[in-house]
């Protein structure tokens, strides 16, 4: 079996003194792909010998580590990446089948130790940033919706993601300016995916992606925060377009979570359910008949703290107080089990130790505070919330060009390759400008205004590639 190991200072030493590559392995334990690969190539007695003898094979879980997943992933995951031992990339893509393998391994550790010090220069080469130049003359709401798909609905062509963003857009846009087109642009995003290939009838919940851009042919893994954000979306669907369809959608996707993902006991949700074809294409009697596919039990703080925020959210449209009650618990449990003065919000609650200090974590859970601030008038839900974004501004601010990265400065022990970079993403920068501005608004506090502004400002530009999901800078701008 692969002897792997941590990701971490000490891994990339033994690259250096046994001169050998890294292999790095990027993956989640909802992957249906991922967990393939580990049961076909890297079970291989002859790819582990090949690999414990020539490499230094490190594992990362996506979900636990998404700063090093951030920076290293490929495209996709599985990542299957090779790396020098200052932690540059030479070469690497996704999953490998296990007839490949082997080929490509003794391909790579021959390049490596022929051309060592090539290689190793030719990675530490750092990629040029692009120059900062005007955003184009177009407006930019206009080309999020260019990426409207007029047959099947949704955004942008196959894979096809459920992506909420431009959706929840679009509603913001009938709601403000009564423009009709942006109803039908929800209405037929929303039916395609709610009453198509994307979502469970059975069970409930929506799966993560469809590969085919009719919706069919989907990734049957259901995650958290997909799910959170759709129960959002269909819950502010209902109470602008007055369509008691999303309504009733919208108790599927509290049906779905509230039975398989939710602790009854303490609050809080899972993570994930993984992907199992069979089980899902099975039809009732017979899905019944079979093991559901494992839950990931992990409790991811960004991914709950959506949930909570879609909760109390549907607690108050349709009307059901125990939602609300359970989400409510759910705050306090993660608050006080992931929360330390001064160091803000943990990322994950486990049996196993969290890294603290991720961006994401400390925006979605000031903005879940915040709704609860809303929802139950409690001070101190606000004032945590005002702690929380204090916290990042301390550590995660850019002086220089305005917005946050989206860590706190790396451990020493993890100082590694591009773990040295410091990376302003551009998601977590709109919401933060949100949550700032909701704080300023709340607290009079010019200052998170003013912050909120600028945040705005460092991510301008770069919200002219990102598609559809410019939407979160529009967004982050009507707020």
């Amino acid at each position: 079996m692969v002897r792997w190991l941590p990701w971490g200072v000490d891994a990339f030493a033994r690259a250096r003194a046994e001169n050998r590559p890294v292999l790095l392995s990027i993956t989640t334990v909802w992957c249906e792909a991922c967990q393939e690969m580990y049961r076909t190539s890297f079970a291989d007695p002859l790819v582990a010998a090949v690999i414990n003898d020539h490499f230094v094979p490190v594992r990362v879980d996506a979900d636990r580590r998404p700063d090093i997943s951030e920076r290293y992933t490929l495209g996709a995951w599985p990542t299957t990446a090779f790396l020098t031992a200052d932690g540059d990339v030479i070469g690497g893509g996704t999953f490998i089948e296990r007839a490949r393998m082997p080929s490509i391994l003794e391909r790579v550790a021959e390049a490596f130790t022929k051309r060592r010090a090539e290689l190793t220069a030719a990675g530490a080469v750092a990629t040029p940033r692009a120059p900062r130049a005007s955003p184009p003359r177009i407006d930019l709401a206009a080309q999020i919706f260019e990426t409207f798909d007029r047959v099947h609905g949704g955004f942008g062509h196959e894979p096809k993601f459920p992506l909420t963003s431009p959706i929840d857009l679009a509603l913001a846009r009938h709601r403000g300016d009564g423009d009709e087109m942006m109803a039908q642009i929800v209405e037929a995003t929303l039916d395609a995916m709610g009453w198509g290939g994307l979502y469970d009838e059975v069970d409930g919940g929506f799966y993560r992606c469809a590969l085919r851009r009719d919706w069919q042919e989907p990734r049957y893994e259901k995650l958290l925060d997909v799910n959170a954000n759709l129960l959002r979306t269909y819950v502010d669907a209902l109470a602008t377009l007055r369509a008691a369809r999303y309504g009733e959608r919208a108790a599927d996707i509290v049906r779905y979570v509230q039975t398989w993902l939710a602790d009854p006991v303490d609050g809080g949700w899972s993570s994930s359910q993984g992907a199992d074809r069979d089980y899902y294409t099975a039809a009732f009697d017979a899905r019944r008949a079979r093991a559901a596919p494992p839950v990931d039990h992990v409790l991811y703080v960004s991914a709950n703290a959506r949930m909570i925020s879609a909760a109390l959210r549907a607690a108050e449209v349709l009307d059901d107080t125990a939602l609300g009650e359970f989400a409510l618990k759910s705050l306090e449990r993660l608050a006080v089990a992931c929360y330390r003065p001064g160091e803000g919000i943990a990322h994950c609650l486990d049996v196993t130790p969290s890294i603290r200090g991720l961006l994401d974590d400390q925006v979605a859970m000031a903005g879940a505070l915040l709704d609860a601030h809303e929802a139950t008038g409690n001070i101190v839900y606000e004032m945590m919330a005002q702690e929380l974004a204090h916290f990042a501004i301390r550590v995660m601010w850019d002086d220089q060009g305005g917005g946050f990265f989206d860590r706190a400065v790396v451990e020493p022990g993890e100082l590694v390759g591009r773990m040295r970079e410091r990376v302003k993403p551009f998601a977590a920068n709109c919401e933060a400008a949100r949550v700032l501005k909701r704080l300023a608004t709340a607290k009079g506090d010019h200052d998170f205004g003013a912050r909120a502004a600028a945040t705005l400002e460092a991510v301008e530009l770069s919200a002219w590639q990102q598609g559809p999901l410019a939407a979160d800078y529009l967004l982050a701008l009507r707020s």
